[in-house]
């Protein structure tokens, strides 16, 4: 016990310099990292998986077209919507996928050809471009993508854009 006693006393002084500098900046780091996993959004570059996964799961689907490291409005569109909580409860039940169109940021020749395709499909002229889709299996095998609507960026904030993005995924075929 005199032990105890001991070690505790010495302690006193420096257990919290100890837990200043380092248990609570660890505590506050973990919980910020454990926040900021809840609300990681998961987006698709792969479009034949993301068809997979949205038929699998019986989910609808939104392409994102955009200019990841050149258009301003892209960005503007992923800060104010994208990045909330409102978006990422609401894309639960969604497939994200990004249809990306960078200048100065390499991509595969693969990503590439498939998005340009996709851009063609859609007839894709601006951006950002959301297109909502839902993946129909035909009695063949494959799969068409019948599109529900598009929008791009609105003014209003999440809120704003998340009502626009209701109506059209509501469309049913």
């Amino acid at each position: 016990m005199n032990t105890i006693k001991r070690l505790h006393l010495s302690l006193k002084g420096k257990h919290i310099s100890f837990v200043n500098r380092f248990v609570l900046p660890l505590f506050a780091l973990l919980l910020w990292s454990g926040n900021a996993e809840s609300q990681e959004l998961i987006w698709h570059t792969d479009m034949s998986k993301a068809v997979d996964l949205a038929t699998k799961e019986n989910k609808k689907m939104l392409l994102f077209f955009t200019g990841s490291d050149w258009c301003g409005w892209c960005t503007k569109l992923e800060k104010e919507v994208f990045d909330t909580s409102d978006f990422a409860t609401w894309s639960d039940d969604i497939v994200l996928v990004e249809v990306d169109f960078p200048k100065r940021t390499p991509q595969d020749e693969r990503t590439r050809g498939q998005n340009q395709n996709l851009q063609s499909m859609f007839g894709v002229r601006g951006y950002p471009t959301v297109f909502f889709v839902s993946p129909k299996v035909m009695p063949d095998g494959r799969t068409n993508l019948e599109s529900l609507g598009r929008t791009g960026y609105v003014r209003g904030g999440s809120k704003k854009w998340l009502d626009i993005a209701n109506k059209i995924v509501a469309k049913e075929l």
